[in-house]
């Protein structure tokens, strides 16, 4: 089983969309038998909350339910249990580092890295652009798939 971690600041807005937004794709390829996917956060201030109401009404637009998910941190353990640990943008990077120490096994990127336009994934909680963070989450959901497919020859 590939097990994939999403993280962003406070798991509530761009690694839930990206969790469910990589649960559905999977689940379209028939490949959700393959994937074990979750998203936490690398701080504490969300801890515990739902998921934000402009990233569900979003993926709701879509017919994706965010429903039973609650933030949660990134514990140093998960780098251990994860495959894949995908960060949205650089400042997410640096404190997984600080959270994990040394990614000795290179498991840790961010998600716009499997894009042929590399850069952060848009923050909404400061631009409140729900759309344009979905578009990021969906390009990069997209190539880290393929990526993955072909490095375990799911294709």
């Amino acid at each position: 089983m590939i097990k994939i971690l999403f993280i962003c600041h406070g798991n509530i807005c761009r690694s839930p969309m990206a969790e469910f937004v990589m649960k559905d794709m999977v689940k379209k390829q028939e490949l959700e038998d393959e994937f074990y996917i979750a998203s936490a956060a690398t701080s504490t201030e969300e801890i515990g909350n739902p998921v934000h109401h402009g990233t569900r009404n979003k993926l709701a637009q879509v017919g994706i339910s965010t429903a039973g998910k609650y933030a949660v941190r990134m514990e140093r353990k998960d780098y251990q249990k994860y495959d894949y640990i995908i960060g949205m943008d650089r400042w997410n990077y640096k404190n997984m580092l600080q959270i994990i120490g040394k990614d000795r096994n290179h498991k840790i990127s961010l998600l716009l890295d499997y894009t042929d336009h590399p850069r952060d994934v848009a923050d909404p909680w400061y631009t409140g652009d729900f759309e344009k963070t979905y578009e990021d989450v969906i390009a990069g959901c997209s190539g880290l798939l393929t990526y993955i497919k072909k490095q375990h020859a799911l294709i």
